[in-house]
């Protein structure tokens, strides 16, 4: 792992300077700029090498320019690009089928992004609510929880508990219920006759790698079937091996009625997204009702097949539960003033920073000069969220460097 000298920084001055300029000021990334990598490392425009430890939000489950997925890309490149949705590809059946064989439902509708496809549950839970349920015109309600993240649009936005998220971008859709997250109590209280659906994720990434009480997850499920209320699992970021099974949901045995996956299903190469579900929920959808002009297509569609090849052949599930658990362990017994929990399941890790030590921003601003790069969440927490495909060797090297910040 190497860092920047200050010999070579007029470089990446230069580029920081450009995107200060014409950027929207909506993000505040680490002030590193990337222009190449492969498998867990990335490199800089002034050459230096850094270990990836946060996997675009695991959208690089699979490793930065995983072979097979760039040849399907490079494949289809060659081929055909878009048809839209007005008419068929060869590409777009048999990436359905897979998708839905390794998931285990009937169907699945493709997106392009992950608020996509939670927009598109959205819209399938409710429409069966009036449906299946008989709920009374425009009463649907769907329950989330507090500290949730499911995407930036302002539907979803409107659903936050986060002020600012929400500041300035009302008026809100309405019939949304918050409710504690991890509180079974809690939801079962907010059901009531109108309620359609509960969505969740199994893990909630952006509000700091929190983990819910074991047991939650199939209490939920189990609650909601006794109700008649559709389960809508968000695993954009848990699935798709990251947490150590192929579905975050599995751990608990748990088989949600409806599935939302993005981020990784798209290898890091191409936006690919989907609600999965079976009949009874998909075919509430007619001509007309819903659509995409990219969603489908079959350069997506030929990624996203190659995507879900590589996570079941390299058994990268498996590989993320074992290293995951090692190196929790190894975090947890670092001798630190400044730490205050780690947690997480498979390679889905928050490292907590007391607050009374900062936030976790300097900290991750020291790993990056130290070649690793991490991103804080939530202020205190430290995302350590590296490729699936990464080896137990380069994570014992980058513990040394990691051990270091934290004492």
């Amino acid at each position: 792992m190497t860092t920047m000298s200050a010999a070579t920084a007029s470089l990446t001055e230069r580029y920081l300077e450009e995107a200060e300029r014409y950027s929207a000021h909506n993000y505040h990334p680490l002030p590193v700029v990337l222009e190449r990598g492969e498998g867990v490392w990335v490199w800089d425009v002034d050459g230096n090498r850094y270990l990836d430890m946060l996997s675009s939000y695991s959208a690089v489950n699979q490793g930065h320019r995983h072979p097979a997925i760039v040849a399907a890309a490079k494949e289809q490149l060659d081929r055909l690009t878009l048809t839209s949705r007005a008419f068929h590809n060869d590409q777009m059946g048999p990436f359905l089928r897979e998708l839905c064989e390794a998931s285990g439902f009937d169907a699945a509708l493709p997106m392009n992004t992950g608020a996509e496809a939670v927009e598109t549950a959205i819209k399938m839970v409710r429409k069966w609510g009036y449906q299946a349920r008989g709920i009374p015109e425009d009463k649907a309600e769907i329950i989330v929880c507090e500290d949730n993240f499911h995407g930036r649009t302002t539907t979803i936005v409107g659903f936050s508990s986060e002020a600012q998220y929400r500041e300035g971008f009302g008026p809100f859709t309405p019939g949304f219920k918050l409710i504690p997250y991890g509180d079974i109590d809690a939801l079962r209280a907010a059901i009531n006759p109108n309620t359609a659906g509960f969505l969740v994720e199994p893990i909630q990434g952006e509000a700091g790698v929190i983990v819910p009480p074991d047991g939650y997850m199939q209490q939920a499920a189990e609650l909601c079937r006794e109700n008649g209320v559709a389960f809508v699992a968000d695993e954009i970021q848990t699935g798709l091996g990251r947490t150590g099974r192929f579905f975050c949901c599995d751990w608990e045995g748990v088989r949600p009625d409806v599935l939302i996956v993005g981020k990784a299903l798209g290898g890091g190469v191409y936006p690919v997204s989907a609600a999965i579900a079976d009949k009874e929920f998909m075919d509430v959808f007619r001509p007309g009702d819903h659509g995409s002009t990219f969603g489908g297509n079959p350069l997506g569609a030929a990624v996203g097949m190659a995507s879900l090849r590589v996570i079941r052949d390299e058994q990268l599930s498996r590989r993320s539960d074992e290293l995951g658990s090692w190196f929790m362990e190894q975090l947890r017994a670092i001798p630190s003033p400044h730490v205050e929990q780690v947690r997480g399941k498979g390679l889905m890790i928050g490292l907590v920073i007391r607050e009374s030590s900062g936030t976790a921003r300097p900290f991750c601003e020291a790993l990056e000069q130290r070649g690793i790069l991490a991103k804080e969440t939530h202020h205190q927490v430290v995302r350590f969220a590296p490729p699936l495909t990464v080896s137990r060797d380069v994570l014992r090297d980058a513990l040394v460097e990691i051990a270091d910040v934290l004492r």
